[in-house]
């Protein structure tokens, strides 16, 4: 379906799109946030371009606002909305734990735990007494009261992540470890505690994805929205009432389907979603296939991270690939050094064993 060669070239079409900074903006020229930049570093650290995933971690850290926060839009380097959101600032948690995954370099985690910190920190500050944590902040600087489904699933694994960081950094958060308590609980018996977007297929599958919703409740999550969303041979419709499939919620659906074990229909996603895929291996945002018209007219580097860490999750091939695989890894650390059984203490074992 995707050969190695491939998706190295579709590595290269994101690298092509960042700037000399770091930033890596939804194209050369658009509109850039937080949340899908972490995704494309994610990606570029998976294809072995470590230098720029670092880059490109590093801008975060240098924008990172004081109380932790970063701008919900910026365009060639300026914020046009200063907005705060949640799952923004969260994310960069599982952007720095997936990046010491893929190096095992224990330098990088010091020099961004920091912001991660800050970022965690400003979440838990805007957790609700429902368990969710408010979609954004006020003008005064408090949580809004109207949480997000989807929002609230990635800071599930945002707050994982980051406690997996503190303990590596030796660092512990046990404020954290309430705060993912209480989202986990609102996650899963909760419903009323979100706002009704179930339009949205993330809504469907992100709880799946993030590993807030396990085993057999996972399995039946997924099959009570299949019909609903997934196109068959095109992948998911960005929302259930428009003829209209993208390609980062169709590798999110493969991600998810790999969280929960059922590598076949992750790969059938994952090939559903190649009629996205440009020459020069960047990916079209979506397709309306009822006029079997590309929209919109746009080529993302976050459709095409979402392809990356899709396939590397199926097939297993870097050293972070169970981040998405196997959710439940976040569980399994060695207490005495907050490292997953299979990544060795020793850094010279750790390379000797990645060649």
């Amino acid at each position: 379906m995707l050969s190695a060669g491939q998706l190295r070239q579709t590595v290269a079409a994101i690298a092509a799109e960042q700037s000399a900074d770091g930033a890596i903006p939804w194209f050369r020229g658009g509109q850039l946030d937080a949340w899908d930049m972490v995704e494309a570093a994610m990606a570029l650290d998976v294809g072995g371009e470590h230098d720029r995933a670092l880059a490109a971690y590093e801008w975060l850290a240098r924008r990172q606002r004081p109380d932790g926060s970063w701008a919900s839009e910026y365009r060639d380097g300026w914020v046009v909305a200063p907005a705060a959101e949640s799952n923004h600032a969260g994310y960069l948690a599982v952007g720095v734990w997936h990046s010491w995954l893929c190096t095992a370099d224990d330098g990088l985690a010091d020099r961004l735990w920091p912001a991660v910190r800050r970022a965690l920190d400003l979440v838990t500050a805007m957790q609700l007494p429902t368990g969710a944590v408010g979609w954004a902040l006020r003008p005064d600087g408090t949580a809004d009261d109207t949480a997000l489904l989807t929002g609230n699933a990635s800071l599930y694994q945002s707050l994982r992540c980051g406690i997996a960081l503190a303990a590596l950094v030796d660092d512990p958060q046990p404020d954290w470890d309430l705060a993912v308590t209480d989202l986990g609980a609102a996650l899963r018996t909760r419903p009323d505690a979100f706002a009704d977007r179930s339009r949205w297929s993330m809504d469907w599958y992100y709880p799946v994805l993030a590993g807030a919703l396990p085993g057999p409740a996972a399995d039946e999550r997924l099959g009570a929205g299949w019909d609903t969303f997934v196109v068959p041979g095109l992948g998911v419709r960005c929302v259930a009432d428009r003829p209209w499939v993208t390609g980062a919620e169709t590798c999110e659906l493969a991600l998810a389907l790999a969280a929960v074990g059922r590598t076949a229909a992750a790969v059938e996603q994952l090939a559903a979603a190649q009629h996205l895929r440009s020459e020069d291996g960047s990916y079209w945002t979506g397709l309306v296939y009822a006029d079997d018209a590309r929209w919109p007219v746009e080529r993302t580097t976050w459709t095409a991270a979402a392809v990356v860490l899709a396939a590397d999750a199926i097939a297993g091939t870097s050293p972070a690939a169970t981040l998405f695989a196997d959710p439940g890894a976040l569980d399994r650390l060695d207490p005495a050094s907050g490292r997953p059984p299979t990544v060795a203490a020793d850094r010279s074992d750790v390379g000797k064993a990645r060649g």
